[in-house]
């Protein structure tokens, strides 16, 4: 945890719920606990994999900032879902008043005498989370005009089901429109 000094980075391990032909999010954040400006890129081993927005940007005095990194999609799962791509967070502190537009390479340039924090992240494989098996329906006979519920106040198999599956699918609708309104708001930062 090289980088706590000037940000802590939660979590530190990227997980990817593993899936084959789909673009996979992950994201972490990153908190500045100083009263500096806080510059920052991020760097990766394997470029061609992944899209991490913003790569590089200040984070305010105690402030956060979300990254979302996106794993192109895969064609084939790597042997025992072990994955060695790393990320490497360097931050180092920045003028007062600065913005991503005044980040520059030679910021991070320990050789000129910069004190620049490298803090390395894992990419780790998950599985996807498992949809609900299906339910066989049961019979209607006998049943009580109230639907939801049975005699005795408990819901069935497979209403439960039905609302599991809706609750997954408005938890995939969400997560989508955070995604989104992340992009957008970033967006609008950087113009």
């Amino acid at each position: 945890m090289g980088a706590e000094e000037f940000l802590s980075i939660d979590p530190m391990e990227l997980k990817f719920p593993f899936e084959l032909k789909k673009q996979i999010s992950a994201s972490f954040q990153l908190l500045n606990k100083t009263e500096n400006y806080v510059a920052f890129k991020v760097k990766t081993n394997n470029p061609k994999q992944y899209s991490v927005r913003p790569n590089n940007g200040v984070v305010l005095p105690r402030s956060t900032c979300n990254i979302i990194v996106t794993m192109q999609a895969q064609r084939e799962a790597p042997p025992d879902m072990q994955c060695k791509d790393r990320f490497l967070v360097q931050s180092v502190v920045a003028r007062p008043g600065a913005t991503p537009k005044d980040i520059n390479p030679e910021m991070f340039n320990k050789d000129a005498g910069n004190h620049v924090e490298d803090c390395k992240l894992r990419v780790v494989f998950v599985s996807p989370p498992k949809p609900p098996s299906p339910v066989p329906e049961e019979s209607e006979e006998g049943s009580s005009p109230r639907a939801s519920e049975s005699e005795n106040g408990h819901f069935s198999a497979s209403e439960l089901a039905a609302g599991s599956r809706e609750h997954v699918e408005v938890q995939d609708k969400s997560a989508e429109i955070l995604y989104l309104l992340v992009l957008e708001l970033h967006g609008a930062i950087i113009h």
